[in-house]
């Protein structure tokens, strides 16, 4: 079994049915015996972008993170001082506390961002 964590464009992709999310993040997400996360700070940004003009998406996305059959991961305080401690490689906080939660909890994120690898987490490209 395979615990895999969605960047945002992952669970995007996922819910939208759209062909970027390549072949293989596909099937591996689909795969019953994997464990499929979807983070609080995901749902967060996708709330900000839609309430900005900037997202298309549902309006209760807990409920399409439930029909998905994905397990909601909330924020701790321990994911938060993680997220703050890691190196700047990357400055978007959305995904600071991503990698910091794939860290934290082992999971594999699925992700198609070229700056994560410098932060040594397991990845899945998302469009492979």
């Amino acid at each position: 079994m395979k615990r895999l964590l969605l960047d945002t464009h992952a669970f995007i992709w996922w819910i939208a049915g759209d062909e970027s999310l390549g072949v293989q993040a596909r099937a591996q997400i689909a795969d019953s015996g994997n464990q499929i996360y979807v983070s609080a700070a995901t749902i967060w940004e996708m709330s900000i972008k839609r309430q900005l003009g900037k997202l298309s998406a549902p309006d209760d996305l807990e409920s399409v993170v439930e029909r998905c059959g994905f397990t909601p991961l909330p924020i701790t305080l321990f994911h938060a001082q993680q997220a703050g401690s890691l190196p700047t490689h990357h400055r978007d906080p959305f995904d600071r506390m991503l990698i910091a939660q794939a860290q934290a909890e082992g999971l594999r994120l699925v992700t198609k961002d070229a700056a994560f690898p410098a932060y040594g987490v397991h990845l899945l490209p998302a469009d492979v």
